[in-house]
């Protein structure tokens, strides 16, 4: 890992702003090199920074920032103005469709922006990626899993419907739900599930997971007893846990985010006798996040939770060195899930320009995009890997997770490759 140095930040608070400029270079705006001036460049992250998802997204933010201090805010010989917008709105309580159309317009618009880092969410992906792809801007997300974004396999229409120029635009660190999905049925099987019943949130991301659980599930032999969507706001679901202790399942899959009720499903489901010895909980990663483990207090005791990826404890040595330069950084602010990721995602696009400048004598967004998605052997805090035509990683170990003494703790490695 390149030795760090420290610069000065700004930061820019707003209740009401739609986005925080949390560091920049000095220098002249513009992404050309001549005159002798430095070539700048601006790289934008759209996260949910409002509801219970908050937390989590500044680590994201924080570990951003960590990437480009470590660079003097650098990319080779670019500087590099970073901007961190919000995507979520205080009515909403998450991520808002019309606030991530919003963002995306105005980016799509200003020559600048060369790089997007982010969403967090995929359903706030499958608005932003047609805006972007249009306006040619490189992509990378931290987080999004929902297999359509890149591949066969979703929705009928996917994912062309993404990509209105027939090109590509956006990348992932993080494994798709392909992967997840079938993580979630071996991680059952293994624990000696026969059958499940299957919930899911109505999202892109919660129904999509919930299909590619429920055909691997079947694959695997495991009998589905039934299958619902919740309504993310009732509230509460002791009439649909009292439906479900009647099928007698030996567990129940969720497919969703914790911003959709997730703790409130758990505690109706302990509340109505199944327990989570008995009937067993297994969530995705879109309730590994401390906010869920508030919202269902002692109920999560004992659920098992995947990843589509590995925690920060288990990653390899560069992995590590991050762990120890974030917590002497932000010492106030602990790693979550994504954390890391966030961190890879920074890294991976700041090298990206770093070459398109090399190559190209300038910074432009056709020159991210290619250089973007020819990252190949990348050495990284995740392992060595590479992005794949459709932008997805070439990782293909997961992990399975259980909340113990009301924390998350590792379990296993799955690893699905070739799945």
């Amino acid at each position: 890992m390149k030795e760090r140095r420290r610069v000065g930040m700004l930061a820019v608070l707003g209740v009401a702003a739609a986005f925080v400029v949390v560091g920049c270079g000095g220098g002249e705006q513009g992404s050309g090199g001549g005159g002798g001036e430095t070539p700048t460049a601006t790289v934008v992250s759209d996260l949910p920074l409002q509801g219970s998802s908050r937390p989590q997204n500044e680590t994201i933010v924080n570990a951003i920032t960590l990437a480009l201090e470590e660079r003097d805010y650098m990319a080779g010989d670019v500087q590099i103005e970073y901007t961190s917008q919000d995507n979520a709105t205080a009515q909403a309580g998450q991520w808002d469709e019309a606030r991530c159309s919003e963002n995306a317009q105005s980016a799509a618009q200003d020559e600048s922006i060369v790089g997007w880092i982010g969403p967090f969410n995929s359903g706030c992906a499958a608005v932003e990626i047609p805006i972007l792809n249009q306006a040619g801007l490189a992509m990378v997300s931290p987080a999004n899993t929902a297999l359509g974004l890149t591949k066969e396999g979703g929705e009928p229409a996917e994912p062309e419907q993404y990509y209105p120029t027939g090109e590509r635009n956006y990348t992932r660190v993080i494994v798709a739900d392909d992967k997840q999905g079938r993580a979630g049925a071996v991680y059952m099987q293994d624990l000696g599930v026969q059958s499940v019943y299957i919930l899911d949130d109505q999202e892109t991301y919660g129904k999509g997971l919930a299909d590619q659980f429920q055909q691997a599930a079947e694959d695997l032999g495991i009998e589905v007893l039934g299958r619902e969507s919740i309504d993310g706001d009732a509230a509460n679901y002791r009439s649909l846990m009292t439906q479900i202790a009647q099928t007698q399942p030996d567990a129940i899959y969720f497919g969703g985010i914790t911003q959709n009720n997730a703790g409130q499903l758990v505690s109706d489901k302990v509340g109505v006798g199944m327990s989570n010895s008995d009937v067993l909980f297994v969530g995705p990663d879109g309730i590994l996040e401390e906010e869920f483990l508030n919202a269902a207090g002692d109920a999560a005791e004992g659920i098992y939770i995947t990843f589509g990826g590995l925690p920060a404890s288990e990653l390899p040595g560069a992995g590590q060195e991050f762990v120890s330069s974030y917590e002497e950084r932000f010492p106030d602010s602990s790693i979550e899930a994504y954390t890391t990721y966030g961190y890879e995602a920074a890294n991976v696009m700041l090298d990206a320009i770093e070459r398109a400048y090399n190559a190209d004598g300038e910074v432009t967004r056709e020159g991210v995009v290619r250089e973007l998605f020819a990252t190949q052997d990348y050495s990284g805090t995740l392992g060595t890997w590479s992005f794949d035509a459709d932008g997805d990683t070439t990782l293909t170990e997961l992990s399975g997770n259980r909340v113990e003494n009301g924390e998350f703790q590792f379990d296993r490695v799955i690893d699905v490759g070739g799945a």
